[in-house]
């Protein structure tokens, strides 16, 4: 499936990490409801459409890593795989 992004959305492949404490005990993810999400960018809008007809430059790119709050954006299943489509606006930080 092939899935492109409108206006200053992006579509993102979260990256699945287990916390873990330092005596080996696997927390599950509702002990930390504002933990960051860490993900790889897939695709990336035109930008958002300004109210004089030019589009914003978006400022991430496909490849990217991003940090996003955990509970932001939309859920969407693509072939099998959880991806999220969030607003660019939603996206915390790039991890370089």
């Amino acid at each position: 499936m092939n899935i492109k992004p409108l206006g200053d959305r992006i579509l993102v492949k979260p990256v699945k990490e287990e916390e873990v404490t330092k005596s080996g005990i696997v927390l599950p993810d509702t002990v930390d409801k504002e933990k960051k999400m860490e993900g790889e960018v897939i695709a990336v809008g035109p930008g958002k459409l300004m109210e004089n007809g030019q589009r914003a430059p978006m400022d991430i790119s496909v490849g990217q890593k991003v940090l996003f709050k955990k509970w932001g954006g939309e859920e969407v299943d693509i072939d099998g795989v959880e991806h999220k489509i969030l607003n660019q606006d939603d996206v915390m930080a790039v991890i370089e």
